[in-house]
């Protein structure tokens, strides 16, 4: 049980820590001249973690430990905060345009344009895993997956105009 009240912990304060961290980014990069723009899904995003939490607390709090699944989600927090770090202050959970600052081209963004959604998707599975929650993993996987979707038509939407160079006129043709 005090496995379960620790990893349960460790997770919920990351959560915790990782909204202020993003908040204080947004902030920075609009302070340098970026933008916020799409939907604001934050605190959708914010509700969705925060139910997954919440119910891995009630559900899982006095099930048996997986080792394996626990090594495993210990894994992707070393791929996710060797993700953030290399953002740094441009990781947010907004969708902000700032074109002085462009990150594309750097590892691991060179080889899958979203790594960080991919393994907190992979998280949300993988946590309840650990305490042979598999529904509950698939349902909140499938739901973040969902969102991040739509939250990535909206970035594409936002960076196609930074990446790709004018169409000509048809004036002056």
């Amino acid at each position: 049980m005090w496995t379960n009240v620790i990893i349960l912990s460790l997770a919920t304060l990351q959560r915790i820590v990782e909204f202020v961290i993003a908040t204080r980014n947004t902030r920075r990069q609009v302070a340098r001249g970026g933008f916020v723009i799409g939907p604001n899904l934050q605190p959708v995003m914010i509700l969705l973690q925060a139910a997954w939490l919440i119910g891995l607390w009630y559900l899982a709090y006095r099930l048996e430990v997986n080792w394996p699944w626990l090594f495993a989600y210990i894994g992707l927090e070393a791929a996710r905060g060797w993700i953030v770090a290399l953002l740094g202050s441009q990781w947010t959970s907004r969708i902000v345009v700032n074109a002085s600052e462009p990150f594309e081209g750097s590892r691991p963004f060179s080889i899958f344009r979203e790594p960080n959604y991919v393994i907190i998707g992979l998280e949300m599975f993988i946590l309840p895993m650990v305490f042979g929650l598999w529904w509950w993993g698939a349902i909140f996987a499938a739901l973040y997956a969902a969102l991040i979707y739509w939250k990535v038509i909206a970035e594409n939407k936002a960076v196609k105009p930074l990446t790709e160079p004018p169409e000509p006129d048809a004036t002056t043709a």
